[in-house]
């Protein structure tokens, strides 16, 4: 391990990752060293290859180059089974784009939330967690995290990770951090987009988070 006795992650040392290293070696081409964010993803080592291959085409890059690169890559998940379960993974995509305001995105992670177990009175109090009996200790963590990570200005703080150590893995905190991130993705470019809302996920949250204040708004076909 390296060290930022600040960072809310321990960052692995490069020299730990030769299985990533046609990428961390492309990285280091492109920008005269290698980021710290790309060695704390490697927590999670696919999410370091993911993310590089997204850098590369959003900049412009080739893809199909790419591709072959690390095609010859050996990234077999050695703590799948650490994975979190779906309900989590939608339950952290839901909290934060309700943080960020994206409705979109909150329609579609209800939906896909509920589809995998998390029942209606959960999504309807969210932003009421910390004082509700809906939810166990771990998931008032994810919660709490994506709720702040949501804001602008990220409002995380050292407790947030504190809270996540006490019932998650390092594998798996990245993944939390990774769908938090994933969706300030999402939540911008659906927000930009005025993307067009299905008509599915469109049911589900007129039903179930109307009552909260949800509206389709710019998200319909007329964007009216």
């Amino acid at each position: 391990m390296t060290g930022n006795d600040m960072a809310n992650l321990e960052t692995l040392d490069r020299e730990d990752l030769i299985h990533l290293a046609p990428i961390l070696n492309g990285a280091e081409a492109a920008m005269g060293f290698v980021p710290n964010s790309m060695l704390t993803m490697a927590h999670m080592p696919q999410l370091t290859a993911a993310f590089s291959m997204l850098a590369g085409v959003v900049f412009g890059g080739d893809l199909q180059a790419t591709m072959e690169n690390y095609g010859k890559l050996e990234l077999a998940d050695a703590q799948a089974a650490e994975a979190l379960p779906p309900s989590q993974v939608q339950l952290i995509a839901f909290s934060v784009s309700s943080s960020a305001g994206c409705r979109y995105c909150q329609a579609h992670t209800s939906h896909n939330a509920h589809r995998f177990g998390v029942s209606e009175e959960k999504l309807t109090q969210i932003l009421n967690f910390e004082d509700s009996e809906l939810f166990e200790p771990a998931e008032k963590a994810l919660i709490a995290i994506s709720l702040a990570a949501g804001q602008v200005p990220n409002a995380v703080e050292p407790h947030h990770f504190e809270a996540l150590r006490a019932h998650f893995t390092q594998r798996q905190i990245t993944q939390i951090v990774g769908v938090i991130s994933l969706f300030g993705f999402l939540n911008r470019w659906n927000d930009t987009m005025a993307t067009e809302l299905e008509a599915l996920p469109a049911g589900f949250a007129t039903d179930t988070l109307s009552s909260g204040g949800w509206e389709i708004g710019k998200h319909t076909a007329s964007g009216e």
